[in-house]
């Protein structure tokens, strides 16, 4: 048995974590990976060639290298992830139900900011339920599902990016910002307790820190469109509402590149 140290410098979100688990999923030969996204690294416990792992990290193109292999007489513990499923399970749901709240009172009320939040709690729905979805699936079929949901949040994004730019070219059209506030706040109240549920499984795995630090980033976008509803009111602009919008389009669309990796 052997652990495998592995550098990846552009592992800096959830999303690269899960990228690179799906990639070595199907791998038989390794039994763990510790991942720790604010050091950018990853352990490996596998038999085998560690230099067969690296390829497989590089083909991501994540900047990786491996820093140093040791063998080991036992396998580390593995927990047991009968109840971090049900919690990601539950965060699911309440991404993908926040999605269809945001989504539909954004268009009602003009805006974009809600639109853009909206897409991204269904990106963080889709790489949620991928990574549930994927456990013991053909690699082509991942790899189909992987593409599908990069492609589709790609062009929502974009077609929010259009709007936006159509309405900076001189569409002066007015959000009702009591509706940014309102349902941002409650997005912001969901996110919230995603993130209590998650800390409340005082798991240690990688997988349940990743979705920890997804749950917290959706906070900060939440409390963004909220302070961009506050300032459309004081200043009677709707110049707030598509600057947050632009930040968050963008934000999901390198998401979606990201996703879109996984099949190649």
């Amino acid at each position: 048995m052997k652990r495998t140290n592995f550098k990846i410098d552009k592992m800096d979100c959830p999303c690269e974590e899960n990228l690179i688990r799906m990639k070595l999923q199907e791998n038989d030969a390794i039994f763990k990976l510790e991942f720790n996204l604010a050091d950018r690294t990853l352990c490996v416990v596998h038999e085998d060639d560690p230099r067969s792992i690296a390829k497989e990290i590089e083909t991501l193109n994540l900047d990786s290298s491996l820093i140093n292999t040791e063998d080991i007489e036992h396998l580390p513990p593995i927990e047991n992830d009968t109840q971090q499923g049900k919690m990601l399970w539950i965060v699911l749901a309440i991404n993908f139900v926040f999605f269809l709240l945001e989504i539909t009172t954004g268009i009602i009320s003009q805006s974009m900011g809600l639109v853009a939040d909206s897409l991204d709690m269904l990106a963080d729905a889709l790489v949620y339920g991928m990574s549930l979805w994927a456990v013991g699936a053909a690699v082509a079929r991942k790899k189909r599902v992987a593409l599908f949901s990069g492609y589709f949040q790609t062009a929502l994004a974009v077609i929010g990016l259009s709007e936006v730019i159509r309405r900076f070219m001189g569409l002066e059209i007015m959000p009702d910002f009591q509706s940014m506030i309102g349902i941002s706040a409650l997005a912001l109240i969901a996110n919230s307790t995603c993130l209590w549920l998650l800390h409340r499984t005082q798991s240690r795995d990688a997988h349940m820190r990743a979705s920890i630090i997804f749950s917290a980033n959706d906070v900060i976008i939440n409390a963004g469109v909220i302070i961009a509803g506050l300032l459309v009111w004081w200043l009677d602009s709707n110049l707030p509402d598509l600057i947050i919008g632009i930040v968050v389009f963008l934000i999901v669309i390198r998401g979606a590149i990201r996703i879109l990796k996984l099949a190649r």
